[in-house]
């Protein structure tokens, strides 16, 4: 037989020669700590105080607080409230009482004189059902320690080519204001993350040509509605000293279950160098 080391018993009996039969018996089979109370006042106070109690063997006719009052109590708190309840009792055999005894919250319910095969049996399919549960807790937390240590690699994975891509990245909400940016962004607007989190992208944007700039919190969102993505726009940035800064800019719409839209990415790719060799060859060629 498993002698279940580890596990802990509470015994509940007002009678001493009862504890010390049941003593006597656990401890030749099981290799369990039994805690032992003679009354239910003691047996919620050192419950309460030993909440890794895998098991109450519970005595039904106890003075001033009996078995079925006791069970209650227990079931009551927190810290006991899943603890298995196994009644032991000599008077109350009626299907009535035994009903009594699971509508309070007992797992079993055995007769005395007690049947020593039984109660270990009995103890023995409970201990097995909590070792189960704690290796599929095992289990659980293992995986989901696994699942987060690669949600966080992916993470740390994602915020590098956040944090290293070439390109501006500015995520908004729906009104247009912005929730997020990347360092890109900061270096090529000449404003620190702080002072852009909060401004409206129309504070920092314009598109080429008047229609377009009028339209930028209008025609282009109800065309992202429509499309979820405007892609490739000639554009520019207004840096924090007034400077343009030509961008290809590109906005894509993600949206909820609801079809509204929840935030709007937009990347923006400095045209400054291609702008300045188109100068310079227009230059050359007279052009």
């Amino acid at each position: 037989m498993n002698r279940y080391a580890g596990f802990r018993v509470l015994a509940v009996d007002d009678n001493a020669h009862n504890l010390f039969t049941l003593r006597s018996l656990i401890h030749k089979h099981m290799d369990v700590e039994l805690l032992e109370a003679t009354s239910g006042k003691e047996a919620l106070e050192i419950a309460r105080a030993n909440p890794d109690i895998d098991l109450v063997i519970l005595d039904v006719q106890m003075p001033e607080m009996d078995g079925f009052e006791t069970a209650r109590m227990l079931k009551l708190h927190r810290k006991t409230r899943d603890i298995p309840i196994i009644f032991l009792t000599a008077a109350f055999k009626t299907e009535e009482f035994q009903q009594k005894g699971y509508d309070v919250g007992a797992a079993d319910y055995l007769l005395k004189p007690i049947d020593d095969n039984q109660l270990l049996n009995k103890i023995s399919t409970y201990f097995r059902l909590i070792e189960k549960e704690r290796e599929l807790n095992r289990i659980l937390e293992q995986k989901v320690a696994e699942r987060t240590a690669e949600l966080r690699q992916a993470n740390q994975h994602l915020e590098n080519i956040l944090k290293y891509m070439g390109e501006a990245l500015l995520i908004l909400d729906p009104r247009g204001r912005i929730k997020t940016v990347n360092p890109a962004a900061c270096e090529m607007l000449g404003y620190s993350a702080e002072e852009l989190v909060g401004m409206s992208i129309g504070d920092v944007f314009e598109e080429e040509g008047q229609e377009e700039a009028k339209a930028f919190m209008g025609t282009w969102l109800e065309a992202l509605i429509r499309t979820g993505a405007l892609r490739d726009i000639e554009a520019a940035f207004i840096a924090k000293d007034g400077s343009r800064v030509p961008v290809l800019f590109s906005r894509t719409a993600i949206t909820g279950e609801d079809g509204e839209i929840d935030e709007i990415i937009c990347i923006a790719k400095n045209m400054s160098g291609y702008r300045r060799v188109e100068a310079e060859l227009q230059q050359s060629t007279g052009a």
